[in-house]
């Protein structure tokens, strides 16, 4: 009897398994994106399926590359970036064209969500005179600031540029959210801005006509990979209740809620699932109150993901490039390929090795940890091949007289000789490794740099030194923790 009911508990719980949903919801690193991003995950959570967060999945380029790897089921993306961005042998490319294309790649795009979030110029109500993007051509003195993706776009700044023949005298690119910033700090005239942005508003930003029609559509849809419908029918059918239903006005009310109200992207979500719609009236008031001001329980979490990235990342590091430290000074053609190679890795760009590394090692801790391994690397292998090439030539002579086997040589002389050499090359790492960690954010990975980014994002200074201020504090305890290490493994003589 005992064992009949043992197997049809053991049936009825690989039946629910079975029967349960798995979703995984991806959103990028700015306000829009969490706030659809949080909807999606309570629209999914309310059909019973166990939902998979990953917020601020940094550039376009990495989320997408996530979404093709499988790290994501499904995201908010815009059609206008769908052909710009990943079409780019098609860019004036119809929807049923973008369908076709992205089915190659077994992806799949929903309906509009209903809104349109473009590009558009804007100036203060200071500037008096444009009106029309092509006025700009009056007034070259005006100041530019436009965000570094625009910069980078087919559809961005170049492009605009030719289009209306605009060479402007003074011009820089920074974060999107500090375009607004330098606006409201009377350091620029002429931004970029997304049509559904909060600080328009805020600001009394006046967009600029668009009179050459230069700027394509951006309607936003959910970007999913195409097996999910199957897959999760209930969860998916959750999130095809928010197609045709979202309006610009409502879209710019629920970003204000976050970035001017200050209230979380779950309340923002909330609040915008309550406005678009009707069965989910009252539930905004479910999801709580303002953010709160400082949270010690997550900021702990998130130095304990920033410790672990460090602590991972920094052992590989030591153990490997220790020995090609070793294996350089053996000769001058070894130094010289070694060092080279490790060099030549420190100058890939931080976010091309993420954007690199998520096809191989999907999101999370693993492109994290290999782009901190590579960033740590060259100070551990440079010092230590520093450290044994300089050591009086009078040592080794000794060594030998002694008739030690160059084993020997290395464990007792050498490596002894060079450890404050060796060790100088892992504090550096070490400090290295926890400013670097901070953009793990980008990637999915945790730590600190989730309140750094989200802070920039919402120009809200208390929540960037919540990530800034524990990253520095680290960083001083590494370096403490190095010099009590260096007290226990550098002989007493050559301490400094």
């Amino acid at each position: 009897m005992r064992f009949w009911l043992i197997l049809w508990c053991l049936l009825t719980a690989a039946a629910w398994a079975q029967d349960s949903e798995h979703i995984r919801i991806g959103s990028k690193a700015f306000p829009e994106s969490w706030v659809l991003g949080e909807a999606a995950v309570q629209l999914a959570t309310s059909s019973g399926a166990k939902v998979e967060y990953t917020k601020s999945l940094g550039a376009t380029e990495i989320i997408y590359a996530a979404l093709k790897q499988g790290s994501i089921d499904v995201y908010p993306e815009y059609t206008g970036t769908i052909r710009q961005v990943f079409l780019k042998q098609l860019p004036d490319a119809t929807d049923a064209d973008a369908l076709e294309i992205l089915a190659r790649d077994r992806l799949g795009m929903s309906y509009s969500l209903g809104f349109t979030d473009s590009y558009a110029l804007a100036v203060p109500q200071r500037i008096k005179g444009p009106e029309n993007l092509s006025d700009l051509l009056k007034y070259p003195d005006l100041r530019y600031v436009m965000n570094q993706e625009f910069m980078g776009r087919e559809d961005g700044w170049k492009g605009l540029a030719q289009k209306y023949g605009l060479k402007p005298k003074h011009f820089s690119e920074m974060q999107h959210e500090l375009c607004y910033a330098a606006v409201k700090a009377n350091q620029a005239d002429v931004i970029n801005v997304y049509t559904t942005d909060a600080q328009i508003e805020k600001l009394g930003l006046r967009l600029l006509k668009d009179d050459q029609k230069y700027f394509s559509r951006y309607d936003c849809v959910w970007l999913y990979r195409a097996d999910l419908p199957e897959r999760c029918p209930k969860a998916w059918a959750a999130l095809q209740q928010l197609v045709g239903r979202v309006s610009e006005e409502q879209m710019r009310r629920a970003n204000a809620k976050m970035v001017i109200d200050q209230q979380t992207d779950k309340q923002a979500a909330a609040y915008l699932l309550q406005q678009c719609l009707p069965a989910r009236k009252g539930e905004a008031g479910k999801v709580g109150g303002r953010k709160s001001s400082f949270d010690m329980a997550l900021v702990l979490k998130q130095t304990g993901e920033h410790l672990r990235l460090v602590a991972i990342s920094l052992t590989l590091a030591v153990l490997i490039g220790i020995p090609l430290g070793i294996l350089a000074s053996r000769s001058p053609l070894a130094a010289k390929v070694t060092l080279s190679t490790v060099g030549l890795l420190q100058t890939i760009p931080s976010l091309a090795l993420l954007a690199f590394m998520i096809p191989i090692t999907g999101t999370g801790p693993g492109p994290a940890v290999v782009a901190l391994f590579v960033y740590s690397i060259l100070p551990i292998v440079r010092n230590t091949y520093t450290g044994l090439t300089t050591l009086p030539g009078n040592l080794s002579e000794a060594a030998h007289a002694l008739g030690m086997p160059p084993l020997a040589q290395l464990w007792r002389i050498r490596l002894p000789m060079a450890s404050p050499s060796i060790l100088a090359g892992i504090k550096t790492s070490s400090v290295i490794n926890v400013g670097t960690a901070t953009l793990a954010a980008l990637v999915g990975a945790g730590g600190l740099g989730q309140w750094i980014l989200q802070g920039i994002s919402l120009l809200d200074n208390q929540m960037i030194f919540q990530g800034a201020v524990p990253a520095a504090m680290l960083a001083l305890l590494a370096q403490g923790f190095w010099d009590v290490v260096e007290r226990w493994v550098v002989p007493r003589g050559l301490r400094v």
